[in-house]
């Protein structure tokens, strides 16, 4: 059994700075991309940051400049930096990674989430 569990979601005020962790954990043999997606009240889940294994980082454009994605593969871990932060960037933050588990198997697999408000 595989598992993502996030950390790092809180209440800051616009212009502050957050960092979210994810870390995977179980039966993994491999992890290909990590990445970040968030849904906002009343929206769909949409795309911030992807880092896969070996190729380029993609970014969210409401986002570029202002959040950097990092991994750290000896933890089987994913960060987010979060400056200059905005209310529009309120949403429940979830870690996504494609994970290759120990018997052959590839999926996507998510974390419950973490909430980020950013109050104006």
């Amino acid at each position: 059994q595989v598992q993502l569990v996030e950390s790092g979601g809180g209440l800051v005020q616009a212009g502050g700075s957050l960092r979210l962790s994810c870390a995977a954990s179980g039966n993994i043999l491999s992890i290909n991309s990590m990445g970040w997606y968030r849904q906002a009240p009343g929206k769909q889940r949409e795309l911030v940051a992807v880092m896969p294994s070996g190729g380029d980082t993609n970014y969210a454009d409401s986002v570029k400049g202002r959040f950097a994605i990092s991994r750290d593969n000896a933890k089987n871990a994913v960060y987010l930096q979060m400056n200059s932060l905005k209310p529009e960037d309120t949403a429940v933050y979830y870690c996504n990674a494609y994970i290759i588990s120990s018997w052959g198997k590839g999926m996507d697999y998510w974390g419950k989430g973490t909430l980020v408000t950013v109050s104006s």
